[in-house]
């Protein structure tokens, strides 16, 4: 598909996700032990063969740099490529204002890769998406604008912008993060809602980028200003993502927004079902990431202790010693010592947990190192004197701390 490019918009500081994000933005956040945000958004694309993909970065950028350098490096022989942009200030001396801005001020990159489709879409979702089955929905509905959609339950409808459509797939109403949104007609339960991905014919795109920017009351947003403005035309329609079939993959299509520690939690907790609604092994829709080189993953046993390991993932490099691992996920190289439980936790890789602790319901971020025999998330109220804990209870170890010592 020479003639489509792809726009990730990467830029994200991810507030909500903190201290994940202290030292690092949203997409480069780790997750499910192998990947980063970003890798599932990428894979969408390079597994649908559209392999001309600019990523704009903003905050905190330097380990998504470093991720996408190792991981996702394609080489310049042929049209092929994957490019961080890093916001530039081209257009003066400021920031992206949002997220049409920041497509407005790479349109030079744009206009010299002459696209005939531009797909603009998120970085910081999990899910599995066949673009190639949207763009060919939107050259059959001859559309100046695609945006796909998917229906949530009427209370979370408020953080996104909601749809209408009729019966031929047209845009017939959007709001952006109404107070009161609209229920779907015939399910008063549900509402339509834009994911953020966004196909554009190119030439519409550029016109109306130039015309937004120029605008001096507009906020630059494609929720706030680009889609109502466009949508009365007639010409902007809407992809049902609950259409989207992926390959090897049958039943319900999954789609997380991991935008708060609680649901980034969740979403981990969901790959270790029994039977996962995210499958991490469909050899035909496989998810590239960086993998470093790693030894396997070494268990070890004692006389009078065994390893248990019980619904879980461990990553490469990780050694665990005679202890109890369940409903948890374990980053590259975690080193348990002996006589630990750790249940309902996420490692995020090079975590050093000493013998005899009990982890419930953590977080731990990376080169973390934790005391022998020290207990987080047994008591809550303790733990919030120390650290970070979500609504739910989800205790959070910072990026590098020494705990307990």
């Amino acid at each position: 598909m020479a003639g489509v490019l792809g726009m990730i918009l990467a830029g994200g500081e991810g507030s909500r996700l903190r201290p994940l994000t202290e030292s690092r933005s949203k997409p480069a956040v780790p997750f499910g032990g192998s990947y980063r945000l970003i890798d599932f958004a990428l894979n969408n694309f390079v597994n649908a063969d559209l392999m001309r993909i600019y990523v704009l970065t903003q905050f905190k950028s330097q380990s998504l740099f470093h991720h996408l350098k190792k991981g996702w490096n394609i080489s310049g022989i042929t049209d092929r490529f994957i490019d961080p942009i890093p916001a530039q200030m081209r257009t003066g001396k400021r920031w992206y204002e949002g997220t049409a801005d920041a497509i407005y001020q790479n349109i030079r990159f744009m206009e010299l890769a002459e696209p005939d489709q531009v797909c603009i879409f998120g970085s910081d979702h999990i899910y599995k998406m066949d673009i190639k089955q949207v763009l060919d929905f939107h050259k059959q509905k001859h559309a100046s604008l695609t945006v796909s959609a998917l229906r949530v339950p009427l209370s979370e409808a408020s953080q996104f912008g909601v749809i209408e459509v009729d019966s031929d797939g047209r845009m017939v109403g959007f709001e952006e993060k109404p107070a009161e949104p609209k229920s779907i007609p015939g399910d008063p339960d549900h509402a339509l809602v834009s994911m953020g991905n966004y196909v554009f014919e190119a030439k519409p795109l550029f016109a109306e980028l130039i015309e937004d920017a120029d605008n001096p009351d507009s906020s630059h947003d494609f929720g706030k200003d680009i889609i109502p403005k466009m949508f009365p035309r007639g010409d902007v329609f809407v992809y049902d993502f609950s259409q989207n079939q992926i390959p090897g993959e049958k039943g319900v299509v999954y789609w997380r927004d991991v935008g708060t520690i609680d649901s980034y939690w969740q979403a981990h907790m969901d790959l270790l079902e029994k039977e996962p609604p995210f499958s991490l092994y469909n050899r035909n829709w496989p998810l590239h990431t960086f993998y470093p080189a790693l030894p396997p993953a070494t268990f070890s046993d004692s006389d009078n202790r065994r390893v248990q390991i019980i619904d879980s993932l461990v990553c490469n490099g990780s050694y665990v010693r005679c202890s109890r691992i369940e409903k948890s996920v374990l980053g590259f190289r975690s080193n348990i010592a002996s006589a630990c439980d750790i249940s309902e936790s996420i490692l995020l890789g090079d975590v050093k947990v000493g013998e005899g602790c009990v982890l419930r319901r953590v977080i731990i971020d990376k080169n973390a190192d934790i005391a022998p025999h020290t207990k987080i998330g047994v008591d809550i109220e303790e733990d919030r004197k120390h650290f970070h804990v979500s609504e739910d209870g989800i205790v959070v170890i910072p990026k590098g701390v020494r705990v307990g010592y």
